[in-house]
């Protein structure tokens, strides 16, 4: 292997531990260490309540832990503007949509963009971009629409859509098809894997669904506050 072929490092955790002290001491994760490569699917499973949630919010900046380091694409993020972290390196993909309903699939696709301040009139390339993820995701003909008139599987198309926006290196996907039929569940899986493999993105997806995780390349268990590799 030459020094080109070797992977990329995009997500580094050391030890992270978490604990929550109110109304009572809680702890929910203890000495996290994981590295993840430029190009990984990975899927982190375990029962309800063990805190998988609360280690995908860890490593997408949404949440703090209490000990331990974190480094995304080789920013310390301790050290780092976290905001700036998350509007050009992640995209978030919800069980629940997080969409604003009396707005159209267009402009929630196009939130992460405002968000980081980029041009989005029609004529740029952030509104081009959108408009051609909602092409992707099969929704062309519904960007106009109030996302409160789409179906469950819809709005998470749109949601897959705005994680996509600002052509993030890391997606973090939390049960995405946890409200799904099954066959709505496999196209959101095929969506968000397909993409990762076809654009060397990196996955990272909190699922209970055995099938979405035998198709990522890495799975990971976390048990009594450990993550461990299967």
């Amino acid at each position: 292997m030459n020094y080109q072929d070797k992977p990329q490092t995009i997500l580094r955790a050391t030890n992270l531990s978490k604990a929550f002290y109110h109304p009572a001491q809680l702890e929910i994760l203890k000495d996290i260490s994981i590295t993840i490569n430029r190009g990984d699917t990975v899927a982190i499973m375990g029962r309800s309540g063990e805190g998988k949630s609360t280690l995908l919010q860890i490593l997408g900046t949404l949440d703090t832990p209490c000990n331990g380091g974190l480094e995304i694409d080789g920013h310390n993020i301790t050290q780092f503007n976290k905001s700036r972290i998350r509007n050009t390196k992640l995209g978030f993909v919800f069980q629940s949509f997080h969409l604003l309903d009396d707005y159209t699939a267009l402009e929630n696709v196009l939130m992460p963009a405002k968000i980081a301040r980029v041009p989005t009139n029609p004529s740029s390339p952030a509104y081009l971009r959108a408009c051609g993820l909602l092409e992707h995701v099969g929704l062309s003909s519904r960007k106009h629409y109030n996302t409160k008139l789409l179906s469950g599987g819809e709005k998470q198309r749109v949601a897959i859509a705005r994680a996509l926006c600002n052509n993030p290196d890391l997606i973090l996907a939390d049960e995405p098809s946890g409200n799904l039929d099954r066959q709505t569940s496999q196209q959101i899986h095929e969506l968000l894997l397909d993409f990762a493999h076809s654009h060397n993105k990196t996955l990272i997806v909190v699922t209970h669904d055995q099938e979405l995780a035998h198709l990522c390349k890495r799975r990971y268990n976390l048990v009594n506050k450990k993550l461990v590799e299967i």
